[in-house]
């Protein structure tokens, strides 16, 4: 188990329903995805995520999963993600699920 935090860094996290709208494969890497996401912002946003080996593009599209909305920007390869999805991963790596949300809700809802 990792070390414990207060719930003070916890909240500094802004998790929101996202739901991805369109998947491409990374131009410059074989495992990652470039996705555009709703977060209810009323623009789509751009997270790269490596889940190229675990999802087909079809099986991604339409899916509304947690997000962390608030991550500093980062280049991935030469593509700016602005966001992360959040996924379980199993100890060896050989299994990689997404974090989904149960019913219906609508894009940007916030996780607390």
């Amino acid at each position: 188990m990792s070390d414990k935090i207060p719930y003070s860094d916890f909240a500094k996290l802004d998790l929101r329903v996202g739901e991805i709208k369109s998947v491409e494969e990374h131009p410059n890497a074989d495992k990652l995805y470039v996705m555009k996401v709703d977060l209810g912002e009323g623009e789509d946003r751009t997270i790269v995520a490596g889940l190229r080996k675990y999802y087909s593009k079809e099986e991604l599209i339409g899916k509304k999963a947690i997000f962390v909305a608030n991550l500093a920007p980062a280049v991935l390869r030469g593509v700016e993600s602005n966001g992360m999805i959040l996924a379980a991963v199993s100890e060896n790596h050989s299994e990689v699920k997404i974090l989904k949300v149960d019913g219906d809700i609508k894009p940007g809802t916030k996780i607390s």
